[in-house]
């Protein structure tokens, strides 16, 4: 049993009430736009990490980390990106990814916009935390914490903090 937080959107910053939501996880997994070395640095020093790079990531962040990751957890396999669409509208790469490996969960960010949801389609899950950075226009600084258990994903937290109280 493996308990993971999902951020993604973090544009170089990181809440404290974001690590101590995350204080029980084994992992964290960054679906992209991490915005600095100093934030991946800190994820890195506080658990496991794994990390895609996103669309305004520079060349440090690029280097320690993959476009598209492919990995399993427990028995679920895991495809992780940052410009992925959602099931409907996954973008080319994000349909292609999918088609070769087959997750049971995809987890992308981007857009700033919580969503969960069963892709039938696919079937899969399918996770976009939202953003977990005080940049961009999203409202409410969000994340997730869910359990893995073998080919089980359950328990799924959601984290709201709203932007104007930074706390």
């Amino acid at each position: 049993m493996k308990k993971i937080g999902i951020l993604a959107d973090t544009h170089g910053s990181l809440l404290p009430r974001v690590f101590s939501f995350f204080s029980a996880c084994d992992q964290i997994w960054h679906a992209g736009d991490i915005g600095n070395m100093e934030t991946y640095d800190a994820l890195v020093q506080f658990k496991p990490l794994v990390a895609v790079y996103g669309n305004i990531d520079d060349q440090k962040v690029r280097k320690q980390c993959k476009e598209i990751e492919v990995f399993s957890c427990e028995q679920v396999k895991v495809a992780m990106m940052h410009i992925g669409g959602y099931p409907g509208r996954y973008t080319n790469e994000a349909r292609q990814t999918i088609q070769m490996h087959h997750p049971d969960l995809f987890v992308t960010g981007l857009s700033h916009i919580l969503r969960v949801m069963h892709d039938q389609k696919n079937n899969l899950l399918f996770i976009n935390p939202g953003a977990a950075g005080k940049s961009g226009f999203h409202k409410v600084i969000t994340c997730i914490k869910i359990t893995i258990d073998g080919n089980r994903m359950y328990d799924l937290e959601v984290l709201e903090i709203e932007r104007k109280t930074n706390l």
